[in-house]
């Protein structure tokens, strides 16, 4: 099922809140009306599916970081102006990480290659995550 324009609204604002940015802008995908692109200022960073498994509605945000995880950190709080984000270690996992806003569960990074040299954030969102907005 299609995006719908309000929850395209309630998204950018979940977005911006977690982020702590409000130059987070989400779009409507022309192409496919079961994603939307996520943009910061004028550059596409990422995309948001729809999915409507076992009936409930929910939203997955990805986005690709094209650096090591040396510098992941770091080119998270300059990509999204904001030092409350921060890089936690998993338990028992070495190929991935939490990305935290202060005290708050953004989602899971994880590494792309056995290397470590570029990542992918995954943000599950649901519904019920929206009502506030």
């Amino acid at each position: 099922m299609a995006l719908e324009k309000t929850e395209l609204r309630k998204l950018q604002a979940f977005l911006r809140k977690s982020f702590d940015n409000d130059s987070l802008k989400v779009a409507l995908n022309p192409r496919d009306t079961d994603s939307a692109d996520v943009h910061l200022g004028e550059r596409k960073i990422g995309t948001i599916q729809v999915d409507d498994e076992d009936g409930d509605r929910s939203f997955a945000f990805e986005m690709k970081i094209p650096v090591g995880r040396e510098v992941l950190q770091d080119y998270l709080r300059k990509a999204f102006e904001s030092e409350k984000l921060t890089i936690v270690p998993r338990a028992k996992k070495i190929d991935s990480v939490e990305l935290n806003c202060g005290p708050d569960f953004l989602g899971v990074i994880s590494a792309d290659d056995p290397k470590g040299k570029s990542f992918t954030l995954q943000m599950a969102i649901l519904d019920i995550d929206l009502d506030d907005f």
